[in-house]
């Protein structure tokens, strides 16, 4: 095969295999990436917002449960229940009580409402009368009916620049269970605000309420979905236009939605009945994707590595393959000499090397005589012993940058780089005095031979054909003048 054709075949296959291990290890590493997607995003719609929500409401409810505990102690307190029964005679003394709790337990106010004269205490004194016509008294009239001990709801505090306060109201009853007032502490804004932003860096979650009209009432201190603020409605804002397209107003549930410029988001809607708000927990995609999409790039990094290295060694493996099959090809089993097809190859560079300097090249054809009386009389692994012993003697006497070949049975060619025909002819003497000297050993046999060699010199018009032609008309003259003799065949066919 020509060695075109066989580094063809070898770019071929490794690119066969590039292709196959590359296709393998991209499908089964986004076969995996994408499993393992849809797994995370069914973990976090159906698991992991919910109980994220569950849990900020829990956590929202215990940071309260402490106001809850003040207000329910103010409620069973003796002292304010003897001071509504005794007929609120010092307002001065439910003030000192006031003021003691708020200072002591670090609430931002605390109050009492008397259901017998509706009158609004507070720390700082009288603050007002409660009245059914005024707005902001609607919640004592809610309180009274409930049927609930308390509640948590966010009002202004009138008390305090009409500040937005979280309430803890709690029912007063005397020691006969009738309703004489409503008690609380309050908590501000801010502090619940602190809370918030408590609740997003713990569950990297995005956290705020929404009332029922779809109005933020309550973010975090960096805002809500585009930094927006308190007051601002969710349809105003160009991130929520896909969400607000399926949710036109708040309603619990887990959803899906992107901004437009397609970063995903998952959401989770809670209904808190204690403050008429909606819990928004908003998680973004590309924060619950990256770790498998790290993975992902990792997966494809080694599966790269692998692929360079299996092709390394894959490529390593065929090119000693190919070079043991050029070797089987090109070199003579016995001898480990170039056969016909390696003579070929060394021959026709020698050739273009010596017409392109010029130099002088010589070709010595080299015949054992009477080889095959020896192989009839002693047998063919003798033989084989006795062409395996003359190929080593005929390199120890020409030096490495010539060429020896074993052109076929017992025949071998000699080409002598950068030599002339008297040079030449002495090395061939050399060569044939020297095989005649030599004894081979098979079986406790010592075999000789003698060597018939022809001559001739390269011209400049000459090709390996030409050449070898001259070659083997002046081994035949010295086959025919009497065996054991050199030859030569150059410019006038002149013997030596």
């Amino acid at each position: 095969m020509p060695l075109r054709s066989v580094l063809y075949s070898q770019r071929s296959l490794i690119l066969t295999l590039i292709v196959l291990l590359g296709c393998g290890f991209l499908a089964t590493s986004l076969l995996s990436y994408y499993a393992s997607r849809a797994s995370i995003r069914d973990g976090i719609v159906n698991t992991e917002l919910p109980l994220t929500s569950d849990t900020v409401y829990s956590e929202i409810q215990k940071d309260l449960v402490q106001p809850i505990l003040i207000s329910s102690m103010m409620a069973r307190d003796t002292f304010m229940r003897d001071w509504v029964v005794a007929g609120e005679r010092d307002p001065q003394q439910i003030t000192r009580y006031l003021n003691e709790v708020m200072t002591h337990y670090g609430a931002y106010t605390a109050f009492f409402i008397s259901a017998s004269n509706l009158t609004y205490y507070q720390a700082k004194g009288v603050l007002k009368k409660i009245r059914n016509d005024d707005p902001n008294d609607f919640w004592y009239f809610r309180v009274r009916d409930m049927q609930a001990p308390y509640e948590i709801n966010v009002d202004p505090d009138t008390a305090n620049n009409n500040r937005l306060t979280f309430f803890i109201n709690y029912k007063v009853f005397d020691y006969n269970e009738h309703f004489i007032g409503a008690a609380g502490v309050g908590l501000t804004v801010d502090a619940v605000v602190k809370l918030m932003d408590k609740y997003q860096q713990r569950y990297q979650r995005g956290v705020y309420f929404v009332d029922t009209f779809g109005r933020l009432v309550l973010t975090g201190a960096d805002g809500g979905p585009e930094g927006a603020r308190a007051g601002q409605s969710l349809n105003d804002l160009a991130s929520m236009k896909n969400l607000l397209a399926k949710l036109p107003k708040p309603q619990d549930g887990s959803y899906e939605y992107a901004e437009p410029d397609g970063k995903g988001h998952f959401l989770n809607v809670r209904f808190i009945p204690e403050l008429n708000w909606y819990l928004f927990v908003d998680k973004r995609e590309d924060s619950a994707f990256s770790g498998i999409r790290q993975s992902l790039y990792l997966n494809l990094l080694i599966c790269l590595v692998v692929t360079l290295i299996v092709l390394a060694l894959l490529n390593r493996v065929i090119h000693r393959y190919q070079q043991k099959i050029q070797a089987l090809a090109t070199l003579d089993s016995l001898t480990g000499l170039p056969n016909r097809r390696g003579f070929d190859l060394l021959a026709a560079q020698a050739l273009h090397e010596a017409q392109r300097e010029p130099k002088p090249l010589t070709a010595l054809l080299l015949d054992l005589d009477h080889f095959k009386q020896l192989n009839d009389n002693h047998g063919h692994l003798a033989g084989d012993v006795v062409l395996s012993g003359f190929a080593r003697d005929l390199e120890g006497c020409l030096r490495q940058s010539d060429i020896i070949c074993r052109w076929g049975g017992e025949e071998f060619i000699v080409l002598l780089k950068d030599t002339d025909s008297a040079n030449a002819q002495l090395i061939a003497e050399k060569v044939r005095q020297h095989v005649a000297q030599q004894r081979y050993s098979y079986n406790d046999q010592s075999l000789s031979l003698t060597l018939s060699i022809g001559l001739t010199a390269l011209q400049h018009d000459d090709t390996l054909h030409s050449l070898l032609a001259r070659g083997d008309r002046a081994l035949y003259r010295a086959k025919q003048g009497g065996r054991n003799r050199v030859c030569s065949d150059l410019a006038k066919s002149a013997d030596e």
